[in-house]
């Protein structure tokens, strides 16, 4: 069934595709739901990615054969399980977020799940951490795959940072990208923000990326992902370069 008044013709009751689209193809991870649980129980903010996303997610690692994946927002390990879980034996995953609480539950979950050994788990300001990596990081230990799913005022930094510690070939994921529509007219700090990486992501020569509208249980939204471009084919198609 569609709405008669969408101009778009969405689904009228787009949970309950979501849901269907879950049961028939997604197959939950189980050890990640039980993450969501306890951080519903706990009184965390329900702002885990759905569980098609997460399945998204854990494709694009794998596919993209990554090794090392950085996430930057952990919340209660949602998306650091469904993840950690497509890395190679070996792999390994940083996480970070800043507040304790947030990373005391993610810990127990990621343990509970049995994937300890796979993600480091850092407590603190994003950006601090970010510039420590990058200051101490050889290239050797540069990330083939970043998650981006924080605060939005500071995307656009979190961006520039993540670029500096990625690979050639690297992915970027950003989660919110389209946030209900509101980038169109930018009037709060966080919509900015969005945009405002949006705009960096469409500038800087050494992102390729794209825009993918979301709809289903949490909302319209959407996710920015990108490719890392080499330094010497920054000016091939794509992102307003010019082929030669």
């Amino acid at each position: 069934m569609v709405s008669a008044n969408h101009p778009l013709g969405l689904p009228a009751d787009v949970d309950a595709v979501e849901h269907l689209i879950t049961e028939l193809v997604v197959t939950p991870d189980e050890r990640a739901e039980h993450a969501a649980r306890r951080a519903m129980d706990a009184g965390l903010p329900p702002i885990e990615v759905a569980p098609n996303h997460g399945k998204l997610l854990h494709l694009l690692v794998a596919m993209s054969g990554a090794r090392r994946v950085l996430e930057i927002g952990t919340l209660a390990g949602y998306s650091t399980i469904w993840m950690a879980s497509a890395l190679p034996p070996g792999g390994k995953l940083v996480t970070i977020d800043n507040e304790p609480r947030h990373a005391r539950i993610a810990a127990e979950n990621i343990a509970e799940a049995g994937l300890s050994d796979a993600v480091d788990l850092r407590i603190g300001d994003a950006t601090t951490i970010l510039e420590e990596l990058a200051r101490s990081a050889p290239t050797a230990d540069s990330f083939d795959f970043v998650f981006i799913d924080a605060d939005k005022e500071n995307i656009p930094e979190y961006l520039r940072l993540a670029l500096s510690l990625c690979g050639d070939g690297a992915v970027v994921v950003l989660d919110n990208a389209v946030w209900h529509g509101a980038i169109v007219d930018a009037a709060d700090h966080a919509a900015q923000g969005i945009r405002a990486g949006l705009e960096l992501l469409g500038s800087e020569p050494r992102f390729d990326a794209t825009v993918i509208q979301t709809v289903g249980t949490k909302g319209w939204d959407g996710f920015a992902i990108a490719r890392v471009r080499s330094a010497r084919r920054q000016g091939e198609p794509g992102n307003g370069s010019v082929a030669g």
